[in-house]
């Protein structure tokens, strides 16, 4: 046997074990590391507002509180007038839950011939095996939902203890990477990092600002037909359209269609035109005039964006996507050489004329090469063609 087979052998197990171990730590932290990159993304948010709050003279950890006290209140107010809005439909359909019984049933009797009561309905279902199930079920289930929502507020405090750490001492951090870096490596690093805040700011606050128009819209609409809850109708429709990709106008405006539907069908009508109608007006006049300086990416490539980080990490990827792929837009843009463009019909999207000269293409092919520095742009042409020859 060679004498470095033993060594190689052990070699190869001591890899396999750390190939096993660290893919056990990555399972095992996965739910914290999306905590951490979404606590990294919420910091880089908000650090343009703790940025200028800080430059005025404030000390930057207060900053950093008051935004987050600001952004706590906007969520906990939201989070109070849309369970206000569903409590108060709730019971409302518990008050008229008789009427609805009465109005089926006296359909039923008329429709078969049948000779039914509500008190027989009702205690045929109050003494159902199926709703005893199910009620066995629900108080069992009560402690799987607890340890849910327990789950959801740590995770949620998780992500707001890191995103203020990563806020608060953005330059110490910024400090503490730079220095294992070369200094040309730290330019690299700032000018990505400074890219990422400006991204990530600017797609926040140009969705919080579509969001209000949204919402101020929606909302009189929703007052003018008389649909009730109109603000919180109004807050929902506004954030939900905004900040969920994709699927988020449909979402959002399914609820005011079935608020306003129980008022009168004909307000249904009326709200899903409008939806329609005032998202043309948004993706086609509202929103490139708001995300042209912020969030400047194709349509293709932000709805490929979303569904890829859908597919990666859930929703939480399909939230940071579009000022992920910005931002590695905008930096990878500066590394990309580009040239002077050919004036040739194909270009605009015309075809090229028949028998045009050949001699009007190279002159056109030596203009352009002499205004770009003599450089060959043109199927190679880099020296003026002779007079009379083709």
């Amino acid at each position: 046997m060679p004498a470095w087979l033993p060594r190689a052998m052990v070699l190869a197990l001591a890899l396999y074990a750390c190939y096993r171990l660290g893919s056990w730590a990555f399972d095992q932290l996965i739910g914290l590391l999306i905590n951490v990159l979404i606590a990294f993304f919420l910091a880089l948010a908000i650090e343009p507002a703790v940025s200028r709050m800080s430059a005025r003279g404030m000390r930057r950890g207060l900053a950093t509180f008051l935004v987050f006290l600001v952004v706590l209140i906007a969520g906990v107010g939201f989070v109070v007038l849309l369970g206000s809005m569903l409590a108060g439909q709730i019971v409302d359909m518990v008050e008229e839950f008789p009427k609805y019984l009465d109005s089926v049933i006296n359909w039923v009797n008329q429709t078969f011939r049948t000779d039914l009561s509500r008190v027989e309905v009702q205690d045929s279902l109050l003494h159902s095996d199926w709703l005893q199930k199910y009620v066995q079920n629900s108080a069992t289930g009560v402690l799987d939902i607890s340890t849910t929502v327990l789950g959801g507020l740590f995770r949620l405090l998780t992500i707001f203890l890191f995103s203020f750490y990563f806020a608060a001492d953005g330059p110490r951090l910024r400090r503490a990477l730079c220095s294992v870096l070369p200094p040309a490596r730290q330019a690299e690093v700032l000018r990505a990092w400074e890219i990422a805040v400006d991204k990530t700011g600017g797609y926040l606050y140009s969705r919080g600002l579509m969001a209000l128009i949204s919402g101020i819209a929606h909302y009189i609409l929703l007052v003018i037909l008389g649909v009730p809850y109109a603000p919180a109708l109004a807050v929902w429709v506004g954030l939900v359209s905004q900040f969920v990709p994709t699927i988020g106008t449909y979402l959002a405006g399914a609820l005011p269609m079935l608020i306003a539907f129980t008022v009168d069908p004909w307000y249904a009508v009326w709200v899903l035109g409008f939806v329609v109608i005032y998202q043309q007006f948004e993706n086609y006049a509202l929103q490139p005039k708001l995300t042209s300086r912020t969030v400047d990416i194709h349509p293709a490539v932000a709805f490929g964006s979303v569904i890829a980080g859908t597919a990666l990490m859930g929703a939480v990827g399909a939230l940071i996507a579009i000022p992920a792929v910005a931002t590695l837009q905008a930096f990878l843009g500066a590394y990309v050489k580009r040239y002077d463009v050919t004036d040739d019909p194909r270009m605009h999207g015309r075809s090229r004329r028949r028998g045009e000269p050949v001699l009007t293409r190279l002159r056109s092919a030596w203009r352009a090469s002499a205004t770009d520095g003599g450089e060959d742009v043109a199927g190679g042409v880099g020296d003026r063609p002779e007079p009379g020859r083709a």
